[in-house]
Order: C-alpha cells, then structure tokens, then sequence
C-alpha cells in the first residue's frame, strides 16, 4: 500500500508529525533553496502535483483547523469552483480578493479559471493579481506555498479582516513572468506607509516577520509589460491546424 497524502507531505518537510507542519513549513518558505527543492519534490508527485486544486485542503482541515475558537472549515472545491465562475468577469477580470483564504483554496479556483482563459503560449502570471488576507498563524505557511509553488503574483496580508490588525504582509511575484517558474517571496516592510496603503493597522503584540526581499529589481515585464490577452504566432498556428479561423503574423 502506497503512502497517504499526508504522510507523503510529512516526508517532504522533514517531520514525524502533522502539528509540526506549520512551523517547518514556514523556515522552508524563508530559504529559498531549500522551498524550491521542496517544491520540485511535490512537481515530481502527480498527487501533490495536481495545481487546479489545494492538496493541502484534507490535510489542513484534520490536522490543523481551529474549529472551536475559529470556526475554521474550509470551502469545499466544488463551491470555490462555482464562485471562481460566478465572479468571472471574462477577460476584464484579473484582480481577485480572498478575505479569511485559509490555505488557498478560493484563490486557486479563480487562478485555474483565469489561466484557462488562454493558450499556454500566450498566458503570462503577470495578467492576474491576487489579494489575500489571513489571521491564522497556521494556515499563513500552507497559503503562502500555494501561491508561490503556482508562480502567481500576490499580496498576502496576515491580519484579522474586521479589526484590521495585522502581523505583518508579504509580495509574491513571478520575476520572470513565467508560469513555468515559481515566484519570489518578499516581506513588505512594517512602516506606517505599508499599513496604510493596506488598511491595517500593526499588531502591537506581534512578532515581525525577518527581513525578506527575494525581488532584487524591478522586471522588464513589468517596465515594458506583455499587452493583455495577446495571442501569439503559435497559438495561432495551432487555431489553423485546427481548423480555427486565424491569421499568422
């Protein structure tokens, strides 16, 4: 009999049982060659492997979910799937706010419904941006992977939604614009600038975030970005080979 999900990611970061997850997770995430190895272990599996959904979605929920003080249960996938389509607003659709996200599950049906929209020769992470906010100390590391191992671009705001407390918050960017590649983590620093522009307030018993900046420059996509929705020569040359009315230029 073949390992369970939860034991093949027990394996992966190095413990001999889920409660430790949170923490080992979170001192893998703030090494980034140690993260991306740990990543290139979960592309080798096809299980853990499986993008369009949140494999930590079980695991989360039995080993590490609040449901006495915090009411934590998560969004099965077939509602995350149904409310990615419901608030799809076609090709103008490409930011996204996830309040209380958990480990993720919301966000990545809307990143599996915005990535589809196009060829993968023509998609680029860049087109979509994606707000996330969290309190749970537990679920922050396992929302942090999702986004990262799936090379989006994000915003994570570690904070209570209602009383806008937060501990802290970081940018996740793609740096190559390239879905083939993971994304970088950076912490955004704790000034008042920082709190404002994310209407939170610091936490005054909160223990910073380490200093983080994975992002050394500003990328050329971003100074001469990829217009929206551009459909390449090749995409167009398969639309022919199809049968799909398509004009290569």
């Amino acid at each position: 009999m073949g390992e369970s999900v939860t034991e093949k990611i027990n394996r992966i970061f190095g413990i001999d049982d889920s409660y430790k997850a949170p923490s080992r997770l979170m001192e893998i995430l703030f090494d980034r060659e140690r993260r991306e190895e740990v990543f290139r272990q979960f592309v080798a599996d096809p299980v853990l492997n499986a993008t369009e959904k949140d494999v930590f979605h079980e695991y989360f929920q039995d080993e590490h979910a609040d449901r006495k003080t915090k009411k934590q249960d998560f969004t099965p996938r077939s509602v995350a799937d149904l409310l990615a389509r419901v608030t799809d607003g076609g090709l103008e659709s490409t930011t996204s706010y996830d309040g209380c996200a958990g480990t993720g599950g919301l966000t990545i049906a809307k990143w599996q419904s915005d990535r589809i929209k196009h060829s993968p020769f023509d998609y680029k992470p860049s087109w979509y941006f994606y707000h996330c906010e969290e309190m749970s100390d537990r679920a922050i590391p396992f929302l942090l992977f999702n986004l990262l191992f799936r090379g989006m671009n994000a915003v994570v705001v570690h904070c209570d939604v209602l009383t806008r407390k937060s501990k802290g918050a970081f940018f996740i960017q793609n740096d190559h614009d390239d879905f083939m590649h993971f994304s970088a983590l950076n912490v955004l620093p704790y000034t008042d600038l920082t709190a404002e522009e994310l209407d939170v307030t610091w936490d005054d018993d909160l223990i910073p975030y380490d200093d983080l900046i994975e992002s050394k420059e500003i990328p050329a996509h971003v100074i001469n970005p990829t217009e929206f929705g551009a459909v390449s020569a090749e995409t167009k040359f398969l639309h022919l080979l199809c049968g799909i009315d398509a004009e290569v230029s």
